[in-house]
């Protein structure tokens, strides 16, 4: 063979090796820009092997050949994405979430990352494109869109719960963010809400029953856990701006960006509300996160988060029938309000020794403070012109530590996951009294402090928890799930005063201890089609002031909860379309029911049994592109089985407060032709439900519809939101006691302008 022969062959052998490249790439989420691990990355054309994208989202190919070579990206919960290899030797590559996603991750259900078809739970997620396209200006109108869930407006942010629980406002719901209970266990307020920064959430989940096993007292109810969102991979600024005609006010603020190991960021908002349709109803709230993510490799990585919340809010109570169907929304109380302070830290280490075994370990520390005026707390006296009333301050610290390990097993697929949690936070309260001025027309017109203490006390509260959670495959398509929770909580009481039924009770110790086990499996039938049982305990013991404050011997008793659950899920019309469904049954002992008084107080009190059943239901469906049906709701029916107060018997009788059927449906639309356009119109409904326990008034419900639009061009936002279109006149609450019957009035048509504007750097 000639020299020249030579030549020719090996440059014909050489070429391809020429043309073969390394791609370097990084995945992101395309809402949130954060980076996204476990992606898989395929090669359609050759024979390269594919790989997953690690902790940081990055991803290495070898042995592609440029312009023949084509790549698939697919991750659980987004739409997958093929992009042909070119001659960039890196790139970022941006996934977009499914709007009718159905086996999406979640972390609420296990304490860890898991596929939602594995929990034998009933969870909802509100994801970040709900969140964003909503424009919620109070976290109400995300959360109602959960099926099962009804959230109170009380306005300005305050407001009550309503999970598998009539409307009330007792211990029975846990608030977490990122896995953290929110206020410490036996310190509960039914306005914790008012502390989360909605400028910095990335999702919500919402688990729906008990979850003691796992998360301990209060989460029986539910667990509501607020993920809040991570460092962005490239630098990235946003602020935004939005007023209503009914006086409200908001600016919102975020910067984020990761170099090399190290992920920042920084967001928060202000509110500010003035003359809106109810009188004294103003209030201001500045809300502020800071989060850095360090990334010492792939397998180790330590998260700080730091939140402050200052906010201040009028206080306005209910009306009465006449004035609330004259619409005379006039408030009675002219002086009433409440301030929150809250500061949150908490600092997680988190080690994946191997694939395996996990660990994290988590210190945090709380310093809260409410101080009040408060509407509820003026009473009447036989003095038509003058009433009683207090200035309370309710106030706590914490200091805590949860340690976490998960192993995973190769037999059977199994896993065993352990923890332990300690929560010290010393509490106080101090009540002072006031002598309170009333008008002929019953308006409470002003207040004259006085020396005279009414409550002064100080408790060291200690939670501590063991607990414990295994799972296995016993057969393909089967995962059983058993744990087991022992907690155990000490009050250390301490009165400064002489103990009275006005000062509170004796100094004592006291504690309350409770195992919650919980049993569950899921089975998959393929094709997105699966069934899911549990049987859970849950177990709420009294809180601080439901034990102490203003009883002279303590006397309620810790409630538990048996539930019985039955659900599944399935896709349909070519994965299109995504319905759940729930059935449960919930049997309560000496559950404590929130009580109104002949002066307008409350008081709890246990009432002897209760059951609690119903099924709740949510349907996504997207028959065309850019069109999205959503609807949620439940039938529920909640009774008291045993119950006296007073002498009357109250048994077999519909608890107050519970509507039979709560309903949510949206309709968005995307129109193809008018890019960056997006609407929807949504409708929410409540039905009828008793406002005493004897089931002798009832409030008929409500019907309300909104609608949205908002535009996207590159950087730039805006949108018009429209609460109430209808202008309907209706009450978020209503109850009738001895004093009367009292209605809050919800807000009327009120318009919600905005504009945002997003800086993202290239690289």
């Amino acid at each position: 063979m000639s020299k020249f022969s030579v030549l020719i062959a090996l440059l014909i052998y050489c070429l391809p090796l020429a043309a073969q490249q390394t791609l370097n790439g990084t995945v992101v989420d395309a809402l949130t820009g954060e980076a996204l691990p476990g992606v898989s990355v395929r090669v359609l054309h050759s024979g390269a092997q594919g790989c997953l994208s690690n902790q940081r989202g990055a991803f290495t190919l070898g042995g592609l050949r440029t312009g023949h070579d084509s790549i698939a990206l697919s991750f659980i919960g987004y739409a997958e994405q093929r992009l042909p290899v070119t001659a960039a030797s890196s790139r970022i590559i941006y996934l977009e979430p499914l709007s009718t996603r159905l086996n999406e991750i979640i972390i609420s259900a296990g304490r860890d990352k898991q596929y939602r078809t594995e929990a034998p739970v009933a969870i909802s997620t509100i994801s970040t494109q709900m969140i964003r396209e909503t424009k919620a200006t109070s976290l109400e109108q995300v959360l109602n869109k959960v099926s099962g869930v009804y959230m109170v407006d009380l306005g300005n942010e305050q407001h009550t719960m309503a999970i598998r629980q009539p409307i009330g406002y007792r211990s029975l719901f846990l608030y977490l963010e990122d896995g953290i209970p929110i206020r410490t266990t036996g310190d509960f307020n039914h306005n914790a809400l008012i502390e989360i920064n909605m400028a910095t959430l990335k999702t919500i989940e919402v688990i729906r029953g008990p979850a003691s096993s796992l998360y301990g007292s209060e989460a029986v109810g539910g667990a509501v856990n607020f993920i809040t969102a991570s460092p962005t991979l490239l630098p990235t600024a946003r602020v935004q701006a939005e007023m209503s005609n009914q006086g409200y006010k908001r600016t919102d603020f975020s910067v984020s960006g990761t170099s090399g190991k190290l992920g920042v960021l920084l967001g928060g908002y202000y509110a500010d509300q003035r003359n809106g349709y109810l009188e004294h109803s103003d209030f201001r709230k500045l809300a502020l996160t800071l989060k850095t993510e360090y990334a010492f490799s792939d397998r180790s990585k330590w998260t700080t988060t730091a939140s402050l919340t200052d906010y201040k809010t009028d206080q306005t109570g209910g009306v009465d029938s006449a004035n609330f169907y004259s619409k005379n929304y006039k408030s009675f109380h002219t002086f009433s309000y409440r301030l929150v302070k809250a500061l949150r830290l908490r600092s997680t280490l988190e080690q994946q020794w191997n694939e395996q075994n996990l660990t994290s370990f988590t210190l945090f520390y709380r310093h809260n403070e409410i101080g009040q005026n408060p509407f509820y707390a003026i009473k009447t006296t036989s003095n038509p012109l003058k009433a009683r009333g207090e200035i309370n301050s309710d106030h706590f610290q914490s200091y805590g530590l949860l340690v976490q390990h998960k192993k995973n097993f190769s037999w059977r697929n199994a896993s065993l996951m352990a923890g332990v949690s300690a929560d010290y936070s010393p509490a106080g309260y101090y009540a002072r009294y006031i002598d309170v001025d009333r008008d002929a027309a019953g308006y409470f017109t002003g207040y004259t402090e006085t020396d005279s203490t009414l409550t002064d006390y100080h408790v060291a509260l200690l939670n501590t928890a063991v607990y414990a959670q295994a799972e296995m495959s016993p057969v393909n398509r089967m995962k059983v799930i058993a744990a087991l929770r022992y907690d155990r909580m000490d009050y250390d009481f301490d009165n400064h005063l002489p103990p009275s039924a006005f000062t509170g009770s004796p100094d004592e110790r006291n504690y309350f201890h409770a195992w919650t086990p919980k049993l569950g499996l899921t089975y998959d039938f393929g094709h997105d089609r699966g069934l899911y049982a549990n049987y859970s305990v849950g177990f709420a013991p009294p809180n601080i002031s439901e034990l102490y404050r203003g009883v002279k011997v303590p006397v309620l008793k810790p409630a538990t909860y048996n539930n019985y659950e039955l659900g599944g899920w399935f896709a349909f019309a070519g994965n299109k379309g995504y319905v759940d469904v729930s059935l449960y049954r919930m049997d309560g002992r000496n559950e404590i029911i929130s009580v109104r008084l002949a002066d307008n107080s409350s008081e709890n009190r246990n009432a002897g049994r209760t059951r609690h059943s119903g099924l709740e239901w949510n349907l996504r469906y997207a028959p065309l592109p850019g069109l999205l049906l959503r609807t949620g709701g439940t039938w529920a029916q909640h009774e008291f089985i045993t119950y006296e107060d007073k002498g009357m018997q109250y048994g077999g009788n519909r608890m107050n407060g519970a509507p039979a059927v709560i309903n949510n449906t949206e309709l968005g639309w995307k129109p193809a032709f008018l890019k960056g356009v997006r609407t929807s119109v949504e409708w929410q409904y409540v039905g009828k439900y008793y406002m005493d326990p004897a089931n002798t008034e009832s409030y008929g419900g409500y019907n309300l519809l909104n609608a949205r639009i908002g535009y996207n061009c590159k950087n730039f936002e805006c949108w018009v939101n429209c609460r109430n279109v209808a202008d309907v006149m209706y009450a978020t609450t209503a109850e009738k006691s001895a004093f009367g019957k009292s209605y809050r009035p919800g807000p009327n048509r009120t318009f919600n302008v905005g504009v945002a504007y997003t800086i993202t750097a290239k690289k």
